[in-house]
């Protein structure tokens, strides 16, 4: 899996140190003001970034392709025909599969799950991973270290083992594989943050909440998580590729969402037993649109790891 850089935006260009009889609370809307700064270069350097354009506006047009498509392309994938393997062409522009289905319809059906289960479980690990790394950076000590074994218990299992173990012990729906997926890529956020939080509850303004009475929930909350929100931004968008890269390795194994739903990975698996005589449809496609969704997630994700270099930015 890509793992997003530890690189985030650093506190101290974000707040400075108390000083004076300033409370923590005007500490941290003087942070929140330099923030904004901050993000507004960010942007700036995102947009004028010719990769994540290309990304974004790949992300467009699968989106809308898979979304939009089926409104003005109307296809039904419930009922196989007898209309097997035919080349593209006439009224299928992508031809039909082994049991009639329409290429063409298949590929915007299949990319529909699979743009939604990477954005769900994008939002679940990284929600969950965020919540566990910083709460296991913040206390430290015992807490820190039974956390992080857990972690590192967890990861010392092979993935593609037991993602196959429970997608074959459960049955596969939309909300079961997000939830399988999810199991284990909560793990690379949660050790992320935890490096940043390890190195964040150090600073001034952190200790000088805790020292006025601030509970640690609230130092977590407000102090903590926002200051590793770069770090937490570029992964989750990793996050996106790796799960529809996993779901499609899934599918492909035949452990994905069950027929007639289509798959990309589904598609690629079926159309391999086919390749050799010559029906190319039935493989190309869904492989373009596999390479193109998690490349195009990733080129968001690079740029947006080069764009939070605030420190080179300013050179």
């Amino acid at each position: 899996m890509t793992e997003a850089p530890t690189t985030a935006l650093e506190p101290s260009e974000l707040s400075g140190p108390p000083g004076g009889s300033r409370s923590p609370e005007e500490e941290a809307q003087e942070a929140a003001g330099r923030s904004g700064g901050v993000w507004r270069l960010v942007g700036r350097a995102f947009i004028e970034n010719k990769m994540a354009l290309v990304g974004v506006g790949l992300v467009v047009l699968i989106t809308l392709f898979c979304f939009v498509g089926p409104l003005i392309y109307h296809t039904d994938q419930a009922h196989s025909s007898l209309n097997t393997n035919q080349p593209p062409g006439g009224s299928h522009p992508l031809g039909t599969d082994y049991l009639g289905f329409d290429v063409l319809g298949r590929l915007m059906a299949g990319g529909q799950s699979s743009i939604e289960i990477g954005l769900a479980v994008a939002l679940a690990a990284t929600t969950f991973g965020v919540i566990w790394g910083a709460i296991s950076g913040f206390f430290g000590g015992v807490v820190d270290a039974v956390m992080m074994r857990v972690v590192d218990i967890v990861l010392a299992i092979p993935a593609i083992f037991l993602f196959i173990f429970l997608a074959s012990v459960f049955q596969p729906t939309l909300l079961m594989l997000i939830i399988v997926i999810s199991s284990l890529s909560w793990l690379g956020p949660a050790r992320l943050v935890r490096g940043e939080t390890l190195s964040l509850r150090t600073r001034e303004y952190v200790q000088a909440v805790r020292v006025m009475g601030g509970k640690s929930r609230r130092v977590v909350l407000r102090h903590i998580i926002p200051n590793a929100v770069g770090t937490i931004v570029v992964n989750a968008t990793f996050q996106i590729a790796d799960a529809i890269l996993l779901l499609a390795t899934l599918s492909f194994l035949g452990f994905g969402l069950p027929p007639p739903a289509p798959t990309w990975g589904g598609m690629l698996s079926n159309g391999t037993n086919y390749l050799f005589d010559g029906y190319w449809w039935q493989v190309y496609p869904a492989g373009i649109m596999i390479v193109l969704t998690v490349v195009a997630f990733n080129f968001i994700g690079d740029s947006l790891r080069d764009s939070l270099e605030v420190r080179l930015q300013k050179r």
